[in-house]
């Protein structure tokens, strides 16, 4: 059966609610705690189930009663859930805070997720797969792998860099898209992020260092995408007021992979997960927040432009 396969962290996500953020040696006090499944692997997974795809998620957890949520939590979206091994570290975890402009912070704690190796994953898991997200949340030396593994099945790379940090050269050719927001397109490229044409400028270098296609998120910018055929495109944002930005982009990211495996076009694809991202970032929590296909063509028909 062809899939999407995601291979990535699995977190709990412990969220602190604040009106602004601490400056530091300040305390303050918050306004509640609440504990949602996350992990921007995990995330993106139920965005493309969601989405409409056939998803299978490969992680890991640890043996404590986290583990075994997140495991539940996944299965009961719909993903296939074969590919979670489970090690001795403590499952994953992140520590949020979000203030009233909807913004956040995250510290992460990689516990099993950063223990989930190259060998973790069995062949035939990416063999059956059609399109295969990553990110950075696992060892570099396990996506490395899979990437390689990948590309040698005829698998469509989708890869995220984040959190940031700079893109081995080898595996650019082996990227079919990239998706990259402002900061993390800024450390990979070493230039400045800071409107459209310094956008175009990051996505025409990554284009000629091997990447197939790139996409630059830029918050209530929008995007740009560029491709190696020379198709340039920037597409708007919606218009919707912001509560939480925690999964926006995991959602994004999830809508474009379950689209484009779909058989759409890229800017249908990039419409659809435009409006999956304004959708997610008007709710609260981070896999809470995902929307369902149904809800995100009842948005586009209801939102004729950006």
């Amino acid at each position: 059966m062809s899939s999407i396969l995601v291979a990535g962290s699995l977190n709990m996500d412990v969220v602190n609610r604040v009106s602004e953020f601490p400056v530091p040696g300040e305390t303050i006090t918050g306004r509640g705690t609440a504990y949602h499944p996350g992990g921007k692997g995990a995330n993106q997974a139920v965005a493309a189930v969601r989405s409409g795809s056939t998803v299978t998620m490969a992680g890991a957890v640890g043996l404590d009663a986290n583990g075994q949520t997140l495991v539940e939590s996944l299965k009961n979206s719909g993903i296939r859930t074969n590919g979670i091994i489970k090690n001795e570290a403590l499952t994953g975890m992140a520590f949020i805070t979000v203030n009233d402009s909807g913004e956040n912070t995250i510290v992460l704690s990689p516990g099993s997720n950063g223990a989930f190796a190259p060998d973790d994953i069995r062949e035939e898991i990416i063999q059956e797969a059609d399109i295969v997200l990553l990110q950075n949340e696992i060892p570099w030396i396990t996506n490395f792998a899979i990437m390689k593994r990948s590309v040698a099945y005829g698998s469509k790379v989708i890869y995220n860099p984040a959190p940031a940090h700079r893109v081995d050269p080898t595996v650019l050719s082996w990227i079919d898209t990239l998706i990259l927001n402002e900061t993390e397109a800024a450390v990979t490229t070493g230039l400045n992020i800071g409107n459209h044409q310094e956008a175009e400028l990051a996505a025409d270098q990554l284009i000629t260092q091997g990447v197939k296609n790139v996409i630059i998120t830029l918050g209530g910018n929008g995007s740009y995408y560029a491709s190696h055929s020379g198709e340039s495109l920037h597409m708007p944002s919606f218009k919707v007021e912001a509560v939480d930005t925690t999964a926006a982009g995991d959602t994004f990211i999830g809508a474009y992979a379950s689209a484009l495996h779909s058989g759409q076009s890229r800017l249908v694809a990039l419409r659809f997960a435009t409006a999956a991202a304004a959708i997610a970032v008007t709710r609260h929590g981070a896999q809470h927040s995902v929307p369902h296909k149904y809800e995100i063509e009842t948005f586009l028909e209801n939102h004729t432009s950006v």
